[in-house]
Formats: structure tokens, C-alpha cells, sequence
């Protein structure tokens, strides 16, 4: 039987290999995996977690470079939050959301003591796409109007209204869900779309344009503005300094519902409780998802602003889950908050960003001519790969699939070989371990994947 060794040097054994079988077999014949063509894909069997590493049936390990899916904070069998799950299902396993809960509760005052001032309730969903659809909902029955605005490159989710207000081209099956969506231009001075040569410019010019947008949409027709914090998934574009502010003046100015979807950026990616308070502005609406309890039960939810939780003092609002507030998760979440008091989880995230991953990611442009940009916040990277650093063409084309996406199909591979499982999208590498990554693991990391370019070097070259 083979075995692996845990950060504290314990041996742990592994199921049989010959088990890995049924997993592929079972898999293969009964799961359908999302996003994908299923006879295409060929998922690898996960055998144990602990940490900031996963093993596969073989004792294969690979540093988790992507906290699966940007949620595994605090990371896999956090210990602290197995034994909250544990208690809280020896206790009261389940209850309705209409009945007062304690975890439910306690862990909505948490989050309401670190949230932007004003914003005092808080409505859980089931996850980020959730989360993201019933803020929408609340913009829409508080203001009576029906647009919402949304960037390009974005991502909220992939649930009806979520999925027509995201900007990637997964949006394009489902694009006639919602006819309330509206997309816009945002700030991405690397690739700007309004020819600006510095972030003020670029701030400045996206500030005009969706302003432009707002008045020929029509300010009245429009209830919610939503906007990714700083831009996950679609690459990691942190916005120029005023920008999110000038949203703020601009949804003031025209009665317009400010939506700051928090789902991969909140509890603590960038170092900080909610991502928007490293830049200063205050949405009327936080969703959040992902970190709050690293996904170890299902959990979401709207931070919900004073203005806009009265106008629901005598008004019904219509809308509710079966499994809001779930009392497996929260207790999950109220055990993340201990951790990270704890842990020093925030300080630790801006200490790491700034002193090891900012200077080593910068080197890369220097060393690697694949790499055109790099830019970030915490623990929360993109490296952009291009063909060519004076013209920026992208490693591979936008929405690359099959042999045009071979060379980051190469890259990646060249990680996973070297024991690093990183997050690539299109022509970008993202680099979002978690938070309690070690020093030398987050070292050891960065140098896999800083190997790794060489296969993006020789793409390059050519």
C-alpha cells in the first residue's frame, strides 16, 4: 500500500492503487463533468488532501497552485474547520432557514463586523453563482428597474442571470437567458481598449465609457452595475487606482445599485477581508462565496447595505433557498473566522504577495520572453503569455481549444510533471495557492512553474 507523508512529517497510507480503477470506471460511466465534452476529458482520481497538497492513487503529489477552484483557502483537511463540521453534525445536523440558528447567526455578525460600515445583513446562498443572482434580484425589486451593466471579461457564474451577465465566452450558449444584460469595456491598461499608456488614463477613460454606456442605456432603466473586484478568472486585471471609486460616484449620480461580486477575491486572496477594501470604495451589495468556509460545505451570500435591507423592513422579499445558511457551513465559516484571527491569515497573505511572489513573478519578464505581463495582488497572480513582448500577441488565440491551446496544454503539463497543479486560462497562468501555503512550498512552487516557461520560451522563439 502506498503511503504519503503530511506537513508534520506523519505517514498516512493511501487506498490500494487497484482502487483507482473503480474511480475511473465509475467516473467515466456515470459522472457528466461540467464545461467539457465528456469523451474528450480524462479526470485525474484524487486520493487524499492535506494542506496545500493533494496525492493521487499512485502517491503522486502535486502542490495545489490553483486552491482548486480559487476556494480552498484555509486548504485541504484543515483540521479546525473537519472538527467544526463534526461537532456542528453531532449536534443539529440541519434546520430550515426561517428558524433562528446559532452558527447561522453568529457567523452573519461576523461577517457584517468586517464588511464596509453600513452594510449590517446578510442573506446566504448555496454558492457564488447563487450569491450573484439573488443580488441582482434585491437591485431589481429595490430600485424597479431591470439592466444590469457588466464587463466584458468577467465571470459571475453559471445559473441563468449569472451566466448572461458574465463576459467570457462561456456566456455565448446561454447568451438569450437574461435580455437585462448589458455588457461594458472595463480597465485592462496591459490590452487597453481606450489606447491609454498609464492606469490613470486608463482609469479616467473607463470612468467616460461606462458612463457613455450608462446614459445611452438609459440611467433609468438600469438597476445594478456588477463588478468582479478585481477580475478573477479572466485575468486577474486589478483595477487602476480612482476607478471603483468613480463606479461609486457614477452609480450615486444616476440611482444606480453598485454590486461588488467578492465570490473568488473575499476572505482574505488579496489580504484582506473583502477585496474592495484595499481600494477604498463601498458597494451597496458584497457576494461572497468560496473563502468563507474554503468550500468545505456549500456556502454563499449577499452582504446587503442598510438603504437596502430597510426597503425589505415591510416589503416581502421574494426570494429564498431551501438550504440557506446551512448550518454544516457555517460552522465551517465561524471556525474560518478563529483561523484567521488566529493565524495572522491576512497579515501572512500580504507578507508573502509583496515579499515573494511580487519580486519573483516581475523577474520572470525579464527572464522569460514569453512572459508579456504580471500583475496582482496577495496571493492573487496572473502571468500573461505572449508570442511576443513588443506585440503582445497572445501564447495562444483567445478561447483556444485543441491543438491552438497545445502550448498551454504544454506548459501545464510540464508543471504537473514537476509536482505542481497549476490554474491556466487561455494564455494565462494564475497563481492563487492557499493562504496557508508555507514559505518554502510557495518557493518551491514559483520555481516549477518558473521551469515550466521555458515550454512557453520555445513557443516564443519560433
Amino acid at each position: 500500500m502506498t503511503n504519503y507523508t503530511d506537513r508534520h512529517g506523519v505517514s498516512h497510507p493511501l487506498p490500494a492503487p487497484e482502487a483507482e480503477a473503480q474511480v475511473r470506471a465509475d467516473d467515466r460511466s456515470h459522472v457528466f463533468h461540467s464545461w467539457s465534452a465528456q469523451a474528450l476529458i480524462d479526470p485525474l482520481p484524487v486520493a487524499a488532501g492535506e494542506g496545500s497538497t493533494f496525492w493521487d492513487y499512485q502517491g503522486n503529489a502535486y502542490l495545489d497552485f490553483s486552491s482548486q477552484l480559487v476556494n480552498l483557502n484555509l486548504g485541504h483537511q484543515h483540521p479546525d474547520l473537519v472538527a467544526a463540521i463534526q461537532q456542528q453534525a453531532g449536534r443539529l445536523a440541519t434546520i430550515q432557514p426561517s428558524i433562528a440558528n446559532d452558527v447561522r447567526g453568529e457567523l452573519a455578525r461576523l461577517i457584517a463586523e468586517v464588511a464596509p460600515e453600513g452594510l449590517e445583513k446578510v442573506f446566504f446562498t448555496n454558492g457564488g453563482a447563487e450569491a450573484n443572482e439573488y443580488a441582482v434580484r434585491m437591485a431589481r425589486q429595490f430600485t424597479g428597474r431591470r439592466k444590469v451593466l457588466s464587463m466584458y471579461r468577467s465571470y459571475h457564474g453559471s445559473t441563468s442571470t449569472a451566466i448572461s451577465l458574465t463576459g467570457d465566452p462561456r456566456r455565448w450558449a446561454n447568451d438569450t437567458v437574461d435580455s437585462g444584460a448589458v455588457r461594458f469595456f472595463g480597465p485592462y491598461l496591459y490590452r487597453s481598449p481606450f489606447h491609454a499608456e498609464t492606469p490613470e488614463q486608463e482609469a479616467e477613460r473607463a470612468l467616460a465609457h461606462l458612463e457613455q454606456t450608462i446614459q445611452l442605456e438609459g440611467p433609468q432603466t438600469i438597476a445594478a452595475i456588477i463588478i468582479e473586484t478585481v477580475v478573477g478568472t479572466n485575468g486577474v486585471l486589478v483595477p487602476p487606482p480612482g476607478y471603483l471609486q468613480g463606479v461609486r460616484e457614477l452609480c450615486d449620480r444616476y440611482g444606480i445599485v453598485y454590486i461588488a461580486d467578492e465570490v473568488m477575491v473575499g476572505f482574505g486572496r488579496l489580504g484582506e477581508w473583502f477585496g474592495i477594501d484595499a481600494f477604498d470604495a463601498r458597494p451597496d451589495l458584497i457576494t461572497f462565496a468560496k473563502g468563507v468556509n474554503s468550500g468545505y460545505v456549500p456556502l454563499g451570500g449577499v452582504v446587503i447595505s442598510d438603504r437596502i435591507a430597510s426597503a425589505f423592513d415591510t416589503m416581502p422579499f421574494a426570494g429564498g433557498l431551501t438550504y440557506s445558511g446551512h448550518p454544516l457551513a457555517c460552522a465551517a465559516g465561524v471556525a474560518t473566522f478563529e483561523v484567521f484571527r488566529r493565524d495572522g491569515i491576512l497579515e501572512r497573505v500580504r507578507d508573502l504577495g509583496a515579499r515573494i511572489v511580487e519580486p519573483t513573478v516581475r523577474s520572470w519578464a525579464e527572464k522569460h520572453p514569453s512572459v508579456g505581463d504580471v500583475r496582482g495582488l496577495g496571493l492573487f497572480w496572473a502571468v500573461e503569455l505572449v508570442r511576443d513582448q513588443e506585440t503582445r500577441e497572445p501564447l495562444v488565440p483567445f478561447n483556444a481549444a485543441g491543438a491552438d491551446a497545445a502550448p498551454m496544454g504544454a506548459f501545464a503539463a510540464a508543471a504537473k510533471k514537476a509536482g505542481v497543479w497549476p490554474f491556466t486560462h487561455f494564455n494565462r497562468t494564475h497563481i492563487a495557492p492557499p493562504l496557508v501555503i508555507s514559505e518554502d512550498e510557495l518557493v518551491r512552487g514559483l520555481g516549477v512553474l518558473d521551469d515550466a516557461l521555458s515550454v512557453a520560451d520555445e513557443v516564443a522563439a519560433r
